[in-house]
């Protein structure tokens, strides 16, 4: 039997133990070899097989590790990510990739010549809804799609004292959702003409963006992407209108709820959306619930795994990525001149 790929996780801190690691235990391909963290009783009581290390170039040196999965802070990936390819590991970035396109065009770069395996963690690819987005349309129910609404809201009107609602680079919504919404965008619509972008801060006393206000230009239809921490009725989060008949989708997947509750990924129940969105019918008004698979984010490191092992597709290959950055940073361009920024 093939043994499993020999993760690193670089980075304890919420994304790191909520998401990556127990997706990265519950694979039976992957091992989570080691940690890399100043948390160590913390990281030992949940997983006490996986050594922690102090430093990322431990991790990096070590010849028992092969993925280096890196859940820092924004502004360190590239340079994790750069020094992680030299030394000759495959590599997962959380998102966003980078703080810039040419950061990630640079590490693409980096990793085709080398040969080596660059995947970035857009799991909202396997949100329940999305998922069942991803089928309405792919089974025309909708007819030609005119408008997307697609939000990510929170009620959060207290500034927190954490680094991504501080004021260093990479820190505010824009860089946090912005990269979910954008990335889905695409991979319904692919590249947008053109981006117009209002972001703001909001909170009082807030230091980053907690307000992100897009509109991508294709030239068939809109595409507008919102996220923001000032919404006390967060529950839309779609709204698709075709020339035919309209998506709408209330509350958010339930997987992150699910790992940060402590159930195990694949657990029965796992992903199912209680919340189905409905279809209505443009020339009658009939709304009819329209259920979806369940969410799958252990299917992200499944592919992960069989790309290493097998040559199997990357589940989100590095270019994918360098598009997401290149929509983000024309937003901040956009939102800096007030006005659309050409793709």
């Amino acid at each position: 039997m093939t043994s499993p790929v020999r993760a690193a996780l670089v980075g304890f801190g919420y994304a790191g133990r909520t998401f990556h690691a127990p997706l990265i235990a519950a694979c039976p391909d992957l091992r989570l070899q080691a940690v890399v963290s100043r948390q160590a009783e913390a990281v030992s009581a949940l997983w006490p097989d996986a050594r922690v290390l102090s430093t990322f170039a431990e991790a990096v040196a070590d010849p028992a590790i092969d993925l280096i999965v890196l859940a820092t802070p924004n502004d360190l990936h590239a340079a994790q990510a750069e020094a992680a390819l030299a030394a000759g590991k495959a590599v997962v970035v959380d998102k966003p990739f980078t703080l810039t396109a040419a950061e990630a065009r640079r590490l693409t770069a980096l990793a085709d010549e080398r040969g080596l395996l660059l995947s970035v963690f857009h799991n909202r690819r396997w949100d329940a809804d999305f998922l069942t987005l991803r089928r309405v349309i792919a089974e025309d129910r909708l007819g030609p799609v005119v408008r997307l609404e697609s939000s990510f809201n929170r009620w959060r009107p207290e500034v927190r004292d954490r680094w991504r609602e501080g004021d260093g680079a990479g820190a505010g919504v824009w860089y946090d959702l912005g990269p979910h919404l954008i990335d889905q965008a695409l991979c319904l619509f692919g590249r947008p003409l053109g981006v117009t972008c209002d972001l703001a801060v909001l909170r009082p006393g807030g230091r980053a963006t907690d307000y992100a206000h897009a509109v991508l230009r294709y030239a068939d239809k809109r595409v507008i992407l919102h996220a923001d921490m000032v919404t006390p009725a967060a529950d839309a989060r779609f709204a698709v209108h075709g020339l035919r008949a309209s998506w709408l989708k209330d509350g958010l997947d339930v997987q992150e709820d699910q790992l940060k509750s402590g159930l195990t990924p694949g657990v029965a129940g796992w992903g199912v959306d209680s919340r189905p969105g409905v279809l209505v019918d443009g020339a009658t008004g009939a709304r009819e619930a329209v259920a979806g698979p369940p969410g799958d984010y252990p299917a992200y490191y499944s592919a992960v795994a069989r790309a290493l092992r097998d040559g199997a597709p990357n589940p989100v290959p590095a270019h994918e990525a360098v598009a997401v950055m290149e929509v983000l940073e024309a937003g901040l361009l956009s939102a800096r001149r007030r006005a659309e920024v050409l793709l």
